[in-house]
């Protein structure tokens, strides 16, 4: 087991200081810190520290960008914010679950998702039972206009006569939420939000699958895809100020899409960037955003669980900025501003994110082209990052699961033996995702400072 203090970032690249992680680290020519040996798990401690960030107050095409700042507290902040998942080739995306704690009582409802199928369909289901509930049963019902579901907890006839009658509401997709406008003329997306209803499997567990993706079976449920690729006519913007805007990307993730699409089981080359957002369009709590951009909220809440399979094959190229594939996540109001121009949380108006950024973890990132060794690094106000390493995957899939646990204040990424993705999680599963890796010589804990 290695242990250490959190050692702060000196910038805002994935350098680190080698002393305090391990004794015989070797320095790369990029400068980067390697630990020698790979682990399976790195795990962050502490992620409970009180800060503020520089968050885009407006935005225009005409160039003006005004920030203000934007206070955090609590565990996991400011990373219990929207995150959005980010992914750079050659990388073959495989399977995606992001769980969150799951609604088990009648007084707390939860907001259903759309579940989109292969091939650029959008099917819905809509299951229309009318029949007494046994004690344990899903019960699904429109009220006040929004699809909600709880487990039924009373042996005999329900007293709610909506529950018993009323067949489950089926709204248009969120395919096409209106065009992001500015902070302040920003509305609710209202009726335009999915909420079609779940199969009715009662949830068993703590953890909820709130969104799903499948390559093999090119499903994709509770998320969309979009990228850096927008296209005027098509989806998204582009202009010369900012150039181009979060867009829904095609199946080939190559270009902008007329609407939402599932990512074909295909190998991103080295050229080729996408994001997974959840499928909930945006509203006025999202803040700024682009006009004109594509804009979905991100994966909210303190707990959530992120498990992601992948592999990393070796394109062979070793040009600038090719063959160094990446999984990141970031806070979700960075890319439905301006991810790569400055107009964004990251780093506000700052000259590094150490001064006022917003959040950004990389999970497992390659830092030059053709090798292995992939890191971990967080960038914000108390950014730090390991110089232990995960090996790339290059030739066979890999499991990976980042926990986000409010209770423990930590944050942990480990690399998963066997995961089948299923639709829910118990705490106990969740638990041992964050569990030390039992052989120490694969572990590595980190703490964050005051």
């Amino acid at each position: 087991m290695k242990y250490t203090s959190a050692v702060l970032l000196g910038g805002a690249a994935s350098v680190v200081s080698a002393g305090a992680f391990c004794s015989d680290a070797v320095q790369d020519i990029l400068g980067n810190y390697f630990c020698p040996g790979g682990v399976k798990q790195i795990k962050y401690g502490g992620l409970d520290i009180p800060g503020k960030y520089r968050a885009v107050a407006k935005m225009d095409n005409s160039g003006t960008c005004t920030f203000e700042d934007r206070p955090y507290s609590g565990p996991i902040a400011p990373y219990d914010e929207g995150l959005s998942m980010h992914f750079r080739g050659p990388l073959h995306l495989t399977n995606v679950a992001v769980y969150t704690p799951g609604k088990g009582k009648r007084d707390a409802p939860k907001v259903v998702h759309s579940k989109r199928h292969g091939h650029q369909h959008l099917h819905k289901k809509h299951h229309e039972h009318k029949k007494e509930r046994a004690v344990g049963d899903e019960v699904v019902a429109t009220i006040d206009g929004q699809v909600v579901s709880w487990i039924n907890t009373y042996a005999g006839p329900t007293a709610d006569p909506v529950a018993d009658s009323a067949p489950a509401a089926v709204t248009p997709p969120a395919a096409s939420p209106a065009e992001s406008q500015p902070a302040q003329d920003t509305k609710p997306a209202g009726s335009n939000q999915v909420k079609t209803p779940v199969d009715n499997t009662p949830i068993t567990g703590d953890f909820v699958r709130s969104a799903y993706y499948s390559s093999a079976d090119a499903v994709a449920d509770g998320l969309v895809f979009l990228a850096n690729v927008g296209s005027p006519g098509v989806s998204g913007t582009w202009d010369t100020v900012w150039g181009s805007s979060l867009a829904y990307v095609n199946d080939e993730g190559a270009a902008a899409a007329a609407s939402p699409t599932v990512l074909k089981d295909k190998l991103l080359d080295d050229t080729q960037e996408i994001a997974i957002f959840s499928d909930a369009p945006c509203d006025g709590s999202c803040g700024a955003t682009r006009p004109g951009s594509v804009a979905y909220k991100g994966f909210e809440g303190a707990s959530k669980v992120f498990v992601v399979e992948f592999t990393m094959p070796d394109s062979g190229k070793s040009g600038s900025g090719q063959n160094m594939p990446a999984y990141w996540l970031l806070n979700a109001a960075i890319p439905r501003t301006a991810q790569y121009a400055e107009c964004s949380c990251w780093k506000g108006d700052n000259s590094s994110p150490l001064q006022g950024g917003c959040g950004e973890l990389d999970v497992v990132e390659i830092l030059s082209p053709g090798d292995t060794r992939a890191k971990s690094t967080f960038h914000f106000a108390n950014g730090i990052g390991d110089s232990h390493y995960i090996d790339r995957p290059v030739s066979a899939p890999m499991v990976v699961a980042v926990v986000m646990d409010a209770a423990s204040s930590t944050v942990s990424i480990k690399v998963l033996n066997d995961f089948g993705f299923p639709t829910s999680l118990t705490s106990d599963q969740v638990q041992n995702m964050v569990n030390d890796e039992k052989n120490v010589n694969l572990l590595s804990l980190l703490s964050f400072g005051q």
